[in-house]
């Protein structure tokens, strides 16, 4: 065999060999959620827990997903939760394994876990949450829980509640 033909007859094989697990792999996925579903548990994620457990009781990989807003703008039922500081709503969805992010660990309070990434990360002080809400916006609907961030944020520089995505 020349050469160039070992080359077709090896690329070809290889080929054959690759697709087919790469087509398994994807048919191995479950179906994508339902956007609306997605936006209904996001929106109850916001102010209403009822509906935030029947939601999840029905399809429980929902703590994960995001409602993607438009223009970069992505939101989860948890992250609802800390903007609007439902505490309620954001320790049920951290219990049922949601992701949390330094904007909910702000609203609830979580002192010893926000300075010291944020003295490691100096810069995300300025971060954006959903919506453009800033850090310091968490750390006012944190309430008391959060007074201790709310200063050190202001400390920091940080004036802004919100800002343009």
């Amino acid at each position: 065999m020349e050469r160039i033909d070992f080359l077709k007859t090896f690329s070809v094989g290889a080929a054959a060999l690759y697709v087919p697990s790469t087509v398994m792999g994807q048919m191995d996925r479950p179906p994508q959620l339902d956007k609306q579903l997605i936006m209904d548990f996001v929106g109850a994620g916001h102010n209403n827990l009822e509906k935030v457990k029947q939601l999840y009781a029905e399809q429980p990989t929902l703590v994960y997903a995001a409602h993607d807003l438009g223009g970069g703008d992505f939101e989860t039922a948890l992250e609802g939760a800390g903007h609007v500081g439902n505490k309620e709503i954001a320790n049920f969805l951290i219990d049922k394994g949601a992701r949390t992010n330094l904007f909910v660990l702000t609203m609830l309070g979580k002192t010893n876990i926000v300075k010291p990434y944020l003295e490691a990360f100096p810069s995300y002080v300025f971060a954006r949450g959903p919506h453009g809400l800033t850090l310091l916006h968490h750390a006012m609907r944190g309430g008391e829980d959060a007074k201790e961030l709310l200063e050190y944020l202001k400390s920091k520089g940080l004036k802004e509640t919100k800002t343009k995505l």
